[in-house]
């Protein structure tokens, strides 16, 4: 009797230890039954995962089929060269950050992942060591965790030459690239997350025409040489650590023709560009409407500013703990504050614009003094300086050449995020 009671309890713990069965028929099965370089367009409906993918073989969802991870591991792993993922739902990933539970892992080359619907997946897109695949018009969501807990909506890790486009991401962490190169990202959609996008030790590669709004931080460069960031539109990256663009110790990169709106800092530059060989070129790029336009973090050299239209900013330039940016080229920019005329009628200022820093910029040299940058207090200790110095100002930035108008860009700037 008391053998028969033991082994009951043995078996309803082995019951209860037993992972339960999915209620959804395996897509595996239908995988493994295909030959390669062929289409399997699955009957409409919901299957279980995990999926292997370790030949080419295209899977057409066509909107209608439903892979659901079972809460574990990732969903889709492709480990094969020359695989098509399109027109899936991939939902219900695992939740490990170490073994990068996602959507699809991709290890191989000349892959496709497109129109897919990616949710309730802690990662979006995971390549590793994985070069010339396609991940484009995806719609990518993370799970519903706080912010600093949820997954990349794609990441990118020692892959080269691939194409990320036309996804729509909401509510992931970041988009990342490590120590990756001749990459694009392009005209990607991305809100709600923190990092739109961020390089580690990657070159070469081409930001174009994406669309940033209400993340933490537009677009940020660390240790990534040669990066071209153009085209894009990067607004509300605010809250302590907000910018459009940032980049630290990174040379040789071009900033050109990006909409940087409403955000707390509009670029960011940390002992940048690194290498003293080199320049940052910042050029044609509209700032506009933020709390500082250029932050830098110490006196540095070697970037040239070329027509940009500063506009709205409560600070042009700021030099934390003091210092000049004036070693740097500023040239043909528009300021907003300018204060000169143009007699000659040749659409630039007869003077030139030049930024000091009075006491009222007092909190560059101490932080703890930032709480009251633009407060009445500030203004008047700004006035007063300017009325009668006791010191002499600090010349923050002289352009030789400024703009005396920028309306048609201008404009765009004020009417883009409607």
């Amino acid at each position: 009797m008391w053998m028969r009671l033991l082994l009951s309890l043995c078996l309803l713990l082995l019951t209860q230890m037993a992972p339960a069965a999915s209620p959804y028929p395996p897509l595996q099965d239908l995988v493994d039954k295909a030959k390669p370089n062929s289409t399997l367009v699955p009957p409409p409906g919901t299957y279980s995962g995990p999926v292997t993918l370790d030949f080419p073989l295209t899977i057409d969802g066509q909107g209608k089929v439903t892979v659901d991870g079972g809460g574990k591991g990732s969903v889709i792993y492709i480990d094969t060269d020359g695989a098509s993922i399109r027109g899936m739902h991939l939902t219900n990933s695992g939740e490990s950050h170490n073994d990068i539970d996602a959507g699809i892992q991709v290890r191989g080359n000349f892959n496709i992942i497109k129109d897919n619907v990616i949710f309730n997946c802690l990662f979006g897109v995971d390549i590793q060591e994985s070069n010339n695949n396609i991940v484009r018009r995806n719609r990518i969501s993370s799970k519903d965790l706080d912010l600093g807990v949820r997954g990349d909506s794609v990441r990118l890790w020692y892959s080269f030459n691939n194409k990320i486009t036309d996804n729509v991401i909401r509510n992931s962490r970041d988009m990342v690239v490590w120590y990756s190169a001749n990459n694009t990202i392009a005209r990607n959609d991305s809100r709600g997350g923190r990092y739109s996008l961020h390089f580690m030790y990657s070159r070469y590669n081409d930001v174009d025409s994406n669309h940033y709004e209400h993340n933490s931080v537009g677009v940020f460069l660390m240790y990534s040489d040669s990066v071209k960031v153009h085209d894009n539109y990067i607004a509300y990256a605010n809250g302590p650590t907000g910018m459009g663009v940032g980049f630290k110790e990174t040379s040789d990169v071009e900033i050109a023709n990006n909409q940087i709106l409403y955000c707390a800092t509009g670029l960011y530059i940390d002992v940048s560009p690194y290498d003293p060989e080199t320049t940052n070129r910042i050029h044609d790029n509209t700032i506009a409407f933020t709390s500082i336009a250029i932050d830098f973090l110490n006196d540095w050299k070697g970037n040239v500013f070329e027509r940009n239209y500063f506009k709205g900013n409560q600070v042009q330039v700021s030099v934390a703990g003091g210092g000049t940016a004036s070693r740097n080229t500023w040239k043909g920019n528009y300021w907003d504050d300018y204060q000169g005329f143009d007699l000659d009628g040749n659409g630039t200022g007869d003077t030139p614009y030049e930024l000091y820093n009075y006491a009222d910029r007092i909190w560059m040299d101490v932080p703890s003094a930032r709480f009251f940058k633009g407060t009445p207090v500030m203004a008047v200790l700004d006035f007063l300086e300017r009325l009668a110095p006791f010191s002499d100002p600090v010349m923050l930035v002289r352009d030789e050449q400024p703009l005396m108008s920028a309306q048609d860009r201008i404009d765009m700037a004020a009417n883009a995020h409607e």
